[in-house]
């Protein structure tokens, strides 16, 4: 018979144990969570990144497109007008590239040349650009009058003539002072000026009068010419005349007092660029024909100052006005190639400089 011990003893024994060291299965643990640890946030990432990924075009893109920024424009709104132009792929993508650069805060409203399918990117440094605005600008010497002044605006931005000359005709929307009663001529300051597309011929102008009256303040017009016993509108005349008849700064006075002295002795003025002026004229010589014109602007004939400025007269020139030279002076006459002029109280002594300067060429 069998014993019980024997079936025991015919039994297979324990497996012997396969456990790592426990310093070196802590180890593989470790890796293995950091391993799945690791793939969650990556992926995570992954799958975030495919949400906020915004479509953009890569590079500089081509060809020309014209956008404009309104003032009050956000980057929101800069981006949907740069998207509805096929400047840039998304709205998202200037936005956020927007948003990573402050300078996008200083953009300005206004007209920008930019090109088709550009990253967002690229899109926002040439708006960054000052080059990239577009803006037509204007030079207005001193001493042009209304007609000059509007076709050099008409030259050289897109203003059309015709329209500047209809906004001309209609000086009551030009936001003029008071003491102009409607009359444009003088009050188109001469300065340069930069006209965007899209600004209509009132506009032009009447950025050019705002001017005006800023450098009318300055030197204090009103009140100078009320300490002179001349209203404003007198001083702007006299202004325009000094302004035509020297280039030099430092004579302006001196024009001024000749001015004043006439008008005071009852002398007529004899300012032939007024006589010019009356005949339709700029420039060119007089005839005796053109010197017998009753005009209102015919100095030669006329006393008194002509009845309105004969161009739009500068700063230099309107503080002359305000402030001539001291002295008895009564005439002048060009004294050499310079453009510098004699003046004189003695009216032989103006004489011989005028013989002299006919002689040398001069005049």
């Amino acid at each position: 018979m069998t014993d019980l011990l024997d079936l025991r003893e015919d039994r297979p024994g324990p497996r012997p144990s396969k456990r790592l060291p426990k310093p070196v299965g802590l180890l593989v643990v470790a890796v293995v969570l950091l391993a799945i640890v690791g793939g969650v946030v990556l992926g995570g990432k992954a799958l975030v990144g495919s949400f906020r990924s915004n479509p953009d075009f890569e590079g500089s893109g081509s060809g020309q497109v014209v956008v404009q920024i309104r003032d009050g424009d956000t980057a929101r709104a800069i981006a949907a007008t740069l998207l509805d132009k096929g400047v840039v792929k998304s709205i998202g993508a200037f936005t956020e590239v927007a948003a990573d650069d402050t300078r996008s805060r200083g953009l300005q409203p206004g007209f920008y040349q930019l090109r088709e399918m550009m990253s967002a990117e690229a899109a926002l440094t040439l708006l960054l650009d000052p080059a990239a605005r577009l803006r037509g600008r204007v030079t207005i010497p001193e001493g042009t009058s209304v007609e000059g002044a509007l076709e050099l605006i008409a030259k050289n931005t897109e203003v059309p003539l015709a329209d500047l000359k209809a906004a001309a005709g209609n000086p009551g929307a030009l936001g003029l002072p008071a003491y102009a009663k409607g009359r444009l001529e003088g009050f188109l300051f001469p300065a340069t000026y930069d006209v965007e597309p899209g600004t209509s011929a009132v506009e032009v102008l009447q950025t050019m009068v705002q001017r005006y009256d800023v450098e009318a303040e300055t030197v204090d017009l009103v009140a100078g010419a009320q300490a002179l016993g001349l209203t404003p509108y007198d001083v702007l005349v006299v202004a325009s005349l000094i302004e035509r008849e020297s280039r030099i700064d430092d004579e302006l006075p001196q024009v001024a007092r000749v001015i004043y002295n006439r008008l005071e002795q009852k002398i007529p003025l004899g300012i032939d660029a007024a006589v010019l002026y009356g005949l339709g004229r700029r420039a060119g010589g007089l005839t005796q024909s053109d010197l017998r014109k009753d005009t209102p602007y015919n100095t030669r004939i006329k006393q008194g100052l002509p009845p309105t400025p004969i161009a739009n007269p500068g700063t230099a020139a309107l503080l002359a006005a305000l402030a001539p030279s001291d002295g008895d002076i009564l005439y002048y006459v060009l004294a050499d190639k310079d453009g510098r002029h004699l003046f004189t109280a003695d009216y032989d002594e103006f004489l011989r400089q005028k013989a002299k300067s006919q002689r040398e060429g001069i005049f």
